[in-house]
């Protein structure tokens, strides 16, 4: 089992080489990089090149890149306009699908498989106006990724649009056939269940997010410290036609804080890798 380490432990302040050490020395090979303004600028080749440095000094592989959820320019998060590929706009679909590439030329300097990206924001509806938004976003996106080696993966998020059966309506209807899927645990949790949406996006199913939340907030926890009941869920997972990456997408209790949450997630990696190796 290839286990993973989402960035979005750090994305509350500006990503260092000390937490790609950190990473790396809880057992974690490789990284999913979150792409968020103030925590990482994918537009900067001077901190593209460090980087590639750090990567390479804590001997960690940039697995892939969760994309953007913001208008980058802004100092923090919390500062920055939300984007969606789906966007009724079109400016601000452009705007949106624009971020997107500049998370994608990042594979130019440093190479990585997946590109993670929801389709839509918070709990929207299922409306045939945000998916044929979203539909065209992805047609120019797919042969945007192509070349560079990317693999596109839509996230099944909470609401009606991103759920993993209207994901998988979406995929066979618009017949984008080189988009993929990324299957998260917790959000599927809170909504039909891990285990009956995993059935709907198994056969797309190229990477995950694995995260734990006590079935009524996406709490982002560590494995094993909500409700869910993970030595069936990683039989479960472990019936996907292809071999699935754990990546931990995992949220700090406070700003600065993510040094306890980062002890308990290589506690928890090596639990999850006994169960997949006796699943």
């Amino acid at each position: 089992m290839q286990s993973v380490l989402s960035t979005y432990l750090f994305s509350s302040q500006p990503l260092g080489r000390e937490m790609l050490v950190a990473t790396a020395g809880k057992g974690f090979g490789a990284i999913e990089l979150f792409a968020a303004t103030g925590h990482f600028n994918c537009r900067s080749p001077e901190q593209l090149r460090e980087f590639a440095g750090w990567l390479d000094s804590a001997g960690l592989r940039l697995h892939s890149v969760h994309g953007p959820q913001e208008r980058s320019g802004g100092r923090g998060r919390e500062g920055s306009a939300p984007i969606s590929i789906a966007e009724i706009d079109k400016l601000r679909r452009i705007e949106a699908v624009d971020e997107m590439k500049w998370a994608m030329e990042l594979a130019e300097t440093i190479p990585y498989r997946y590109l993670v990206v929801h389709l839509g924001i918070g709990h929207e509806p299922l409306d045939p106006r945000h998916q044929e938004a979203a539909f065209n976003s992805l047609e120019y996106l797919v042969l945007f990724a192509k070349p560079r080696g990317i693999t596109i993966a839509l996230e099944n998020t909470p609401g009606e649009l991103a759920a993993p059966e209207a994901l998988v309506d979406f995929l066979r209807q618009t017949r984008l056939h080189d988009l993929r899927l990324c299957f998260d645990v917790g959000h599927a949790h809170l909504g039909e269940g891990v285990e009956a949406g995993f059935d709907w996006m198994a056969p797309y199913a190229v990477t995950t997010h694995i995260h734990d939340n006590r079935g009524e907030h996406d709490d982002h926890l560590v494995p094993f410290d909500g409700a869910i009941p993970w030595e069936a869920t990683v039989r479960k997972l472990r019936t996907a036609p292809v071999e699935l990456p754990f990546v931990l997408e995992l949220k700090e209790p406070a700003p600065g804080a993510w040094s306890g949450v980062l002890d308990r997630a290589g506690a928890a990696r090596e639990r999850l890798e006994r169960l997949a190796a006796s699943a």
